[in-house]
């Protein structure tokens, strides 16, 4: 039995290793799909072993089960486009917590109620007992709320309910008498852990929480959350580890806290925010005051307008958004990049920390149509280049370059870094029509006179420039 148990933690201490070096190459586009290969091997071997070590199921059951759920992810990854994405992975972190807080749940029926004397606070157990019913409620407590948060960002990411931030009267004071609730319970139930109705009342009330906390949150902010969330996850994990003494749980848990809390700071760094801000200002609330024109009253131009002006052109920069993801663009887009290098143009692409609806979305969309990572710059690398650049053509871009993030009263975009695209001799818009980004401001770069405006589906209207160009 020693000998199987030092064979599953070394199993384990491989997996940890994959896991760590997997995410240390999800840092560059060119080195990420040998991450995450490795990250998934390290989970297999972890999954494994434990299933092994618990002696649950047969070896026959377990690969059926390998097969069976490799199956269902590999048909989740070719049916999802990557527009959507987005809200796959903020289903996969509500998916993450959901089962960190089943495993707890299982825990506290199985062996904490029937042994709920030897739990109690102050009870013969001590505080080691103590310490594994808080940890309980905690996990179930962090996977409640990332569930419902989750699935409240999916519904959001995928449009099925209005992506501005909702607020009501009390609202702050609403979610703090909540959180205090959760307090509550969790104190009652460590001084009676056979209380049964008290930890289905908490599991109810985190679930309500991780939705009125979610609900001031913009879709402008929407990234921010998705990468918070994954960190929830994680903790949900970890904290499930500590539970059942699982080192692997524990490990794993840790890692994926740790980084994504570290990218949610970088996402709000991107977006000149706070944490605080993002969870509690209602940052994209709709304020009524916005006013926008006609689209019969702003004149459109042309494919044959718009190539004209790219064949004069000797430096241009391509600022792709969530449009060009969701017109499956990227394809025609690398082929319009690559048309205007061969005739000599200067051609590089502005990159926005937010430019899609998670981080490095757009930057994966572009590798996968084989743009090369040399011309990919990020909006620090790039900003102070719009103002010697010829064109700037702006394919379904809209919050990440409105101007009216530069002034005070800029409302949900105020204060948020954008990319210079109104500095460039002239910008070029593709887009359907002149509707709001996802925070719904409207933009004046789109009223600009040096602004063409290019009406139509982002992928037809593209290559429609191409096919200019080549005739």
């Amino acid at each position: 039995m020693e000998t199987s148990k030092i064979l599953i933690e070394l199993a384990y201490l491989a997996a940890s290793v994959c896991f760590i070096l997997g995410i240390k190459r999800l840092s560059k586009p060119s080195s990420a799909p040998a991450g995450n290969r490795l990250a998934a091997f390290g989970m297999l071997v972890a999954v494994v072993a434990t299933l092994v070590y618990i002696d649950t199921l047969s070896p026959a059951f377990i690969v059926v089960g390998v097969l069976i759920g490799s199956a269902l992810g590999a048909w989740m990854a070719i049916r999802v486009q990557m527009t959507g994405m987005p809200e796959m992975v903020a289903l996969f972190n509500g998916f993450g917590g959901a089962a960190s807080g089943l495993v707890a749940w299982a825990y506290y029926v199985r062996v904490i109620v029937p042994r709920a004397e030897f739990f109690a606070l102050g009870g013969a157990g001590g505080g080691a007992a103590v310490g594994d019913v808080i940890t309980v409620m905690l996990s179930v407590s962090v996977g409640c709320v990332t569930l419902t948060g989750s699935i409240l960002a999916m519904l959001r990411l995928s449009g099925k309910i209005g992506g501005a931030a909702t607020v009501y009267p009390g609202q702050k004071a609403i979610n703090a008498l909540l959180a205090l609730v959760c307090l509550g319970l969790m104190a009652m139930v460590s001084q009676s852990p056979g209380n049964e109705m008290s930890f289905w009342v908490l599991l109810s009330v985190a679930c309500v929480l991780g939705v009125t906390g979610l609900l001031p949150v913009g879709g402008g902010d929407m990234p921010v959350m998705i990468s918070f969330l994954n960190s929830l996850s994680g903790v949900a994990a970890m904290l499930t580890g500590f539970v059942i003494k699982n080192t692997m749980l524990i490990v794993g848990g840790s890692l994926v806290g740790a980084s994504g809390i570290i990218l949610t700071n970088i996402m709000c760094r991107g977006m000149n925010r706070s944490l605080g801000s993002v969870l509690f200002s209602a940052v994209g609330a709709a304020t009524g005051k916005t006013k926008r024109r006609s689209q019969d009253e702003v004149p459109h131009k042309t494919a044959e307008d718009a190539a004209a002006v790219l064949e004069n052109a000797q430096t241009v920069i391509i600022t792709p958004g969530y449009g060009l993801a969701v017109a499956q663009a990227q394809h025609v887009c690398r082929e319009l990049g690559d048309l205007l290098t061969s005739n000599g143009v200067n051609v590089k692409y502005a990159i926005h920390p937010v430019a899609g609806r998670m981080p490095g979305h757009m930057n994966v969309l572009l590798a996968e149509a084989d743009v090369s990572y040399d011309q990919l710059y990020e909006m620090d690398e790039i900003n102070d280049e719009f103002e010697r650049t010829d064109v700037c053509l702006i394919i379904g871009a809209n919050d990440v370059l409105n101007p009216v993030a530069r002034e005070k009263d800029g409302g949900p975009l105020a204060g948020m870094p954008i990319l210079n695209c109104d500095k460039a001799r002239i910008v070029m818009i593709i887009k359907r029509s002149l509707s709001p980004g996802f925070a719904g401001v409207d933009n004046p770069l789109f009223y600009d006179p040096k602004s063409m405006m290019l009406f139509g589906d982002g992928k037809k209207m593209v290559q429609d420039i191409v096919t200019e160009m080549k005739g």
